[in-house]
């Protein structure tokens, strides 16, 4: 049933993995990673709701009001002052759950962009509204930022309004994320984290942070160093053992690993190809099988949102997954 004296309209959106903090970057750098959930997202009349899922985690997913890109999208039709209208969601989730790779940024940032789709005419998001919506939602633009818009991205806040840099990052950079069987909240990660820091380690991850962006984007040689972290990451393996152990053992054989995100996945910024497979056999030598290597491109377009009869052929897609 369609919203009545308006066309049902479907929107396909497709948003990549992430990756924040980047060692040294605290809330502040992310990394678009090439893991994908797609949706196909059709307005029904108000009150419909329906829901599937299928691919990662879908198992744990809530197929009610309570599914997090529904509660995006009302989000964004009430910051607009739009009525609401039904929803079905066909959803394939590719991106890990509750492994540190940004899936609900990714799923905040589905909805932003499945409200700007299913908006156009109506009302319009920009940039600026659309990374603002999803920090209110996401409470930080670390993960949503290069979830909406691709890329390295250095976010910050500025009179209370959250801003984003996006930056293309060096062709040598070559990502590889191990993924291990268990999962952690990042309210769980955070918790552990001290309230103060010293001025030494402040100064230390100012500098970090600086040569990081510069490693990025121009010299992968000194991703190792650059890479370098006093803030979070020694107190979050406190609350994660084997990853933090993991970190070390890759960074004493010069592997430039770090927490991804609230983790418990394990980041390794490789400077070439080469040097991401013999990160993952050093990997398979000591993790005894227990981390999943997945060797990833940087994602430079970021999320994306179309309206087309594309859109059908996810759902065909999600239907012989189920």
């Amino acid at each position: 049933m369609s919203v009545p004296g308006a066309a049902p309209r479907t929107v396909h959106v497709r948003v990549p993995a992430t990756s924040a903090n980047l060692g040294p970057g605290f809330d502040t750098l992310g990394l678009a990673l090439s893991v994908y959930d797609e949706l196909a997202v059709t307005s029904l009349a108000p009150g419909e709701l329906e829901i599937e899922v299928a691919g990662t985690g879908a198992d744990e997913i809530p197929r009610d009001a309570s599914h997090l890109v529904v509660r995006t999208i009302r989000y964004c039709y009430e910051a607009v002052g739009r009525p609401v209208p039904g929803l079905r969601i066909v959803a394939h989730n590719g991106i890990p759950h509750g492994k540190g790779m940004g899936s609900s940024g990714a799923a905040v940032a589905a909805g932003v962009l499945a409200a700007k789709g299913l908006l156009e005419g109506e009302a319009e998001l920009s940039d600026t509204d659309m990374l603002r919506l999803a920090t209110e939602l996401e409470g930080h633009p670390d993960n949503v930022a290069p979830a909406l818009f691709g890329g390295l991205t250095i976010a910050w806040d500025e009179n209370g309004v959250p801003q984003h840099k996006k930056l293309l990052v060096h062709r040598g950079v070559a990502p590889v994320v191990f993924v291990p069987d268990r999962t952690m909240s990042t309210s769980t990660a955070r918790s552990v984290l001290d309230a103060a820091v010293s001025r030494e380690d402040a100064v230390f991850n100012v500098s970090r942070s600086a040569l990081l962006i510069a490693a990025l984007t121009q010299s992968p040689d000194l991703l190792l160093s650059a890479t370098e972290d006093k803030l979070h990451q020694e107190r979050r393996g406190e609350a994660m053992p084997e990853t933090f152990a993991l970190v070390r053992a890759l960074r004493s054989r010069g592997f430039a690993a770090v927490v991804s995100g609230a983790g418990p996945s394990v980041l390794v910024l490789a400077d070439g190809p080469g040097r991401r497979v013999a990160a993952a056999e050093v990997v398979a030598e000591i993790g005894g099988g227990a981390w999943q290597p997945l060797m990833l491109a940087v994602d430079f377009k970021g999320g994306t949102v179309r309206t087309s009869p594309e859109a059908a052929a996810l759902e065909a897609k999600t239907e012989v997954l189920s």
